[in-house]
């Protein structure tokens, strides 16, 4: 689990919009604004991010396996080979979301809005059978 508080990451966003590689896993991320942030590579494994604000923000190759992304607006968001297993993406914004190789097994998708949003022919739903 991550060490990281809430006041912690924002005070480190006000000197660098890049958290490429960061490790937020479990960290409690509601309602912040994370718009625009390079996060590539980063581990949100289980974080919680209802409610929270990610437009245009770069999540390719992050692991956001067990994240709860409840009503959070990714509208934009590269999500290219992002990790996105069981995932609770319940009423989540994905407008115009690049959601190319992303794995989205077992996620919740329900009242997720998708316009736009490039889904690719690699899109990886199916179960992994190792």
């Amino acid at each position: 689990m991550s060490s990281f508080a809430k006041e912690q990451l924002l005070e480190l966003l006000q000197s660098n919009t890049s958290l490429a590689g960061i490790d937020l896993g479990g960290a409690n991320l509601e309602s912040i604004n994370l718009g625009g942030v390079n996060l590539n590579h980063a581990n949100l494994w289980g974080a919680r991010l209802t409610g929270s604000h990610l437009e245009r923000a770069d999540l390719s190759k992050a692991k956001l396996s067990g994240a709860n992304l409840l009503d959070a607006n990714l509208s934009g968001v590269n999500l290219n080979s992002t990790n996105l297993r069981r995932a609770n993406l319940t009423g989540a914004n994905l407008e115009g979301a690049d959601l190319d190789h992303a794995d989205l097994h077992d996620a919740n998708l329900r009242g997720v809005r998708l316009t736009g949003a490039r889904l690719g022919a690699h899109l990886d739903t199916e179960r992994n059978t190792e």
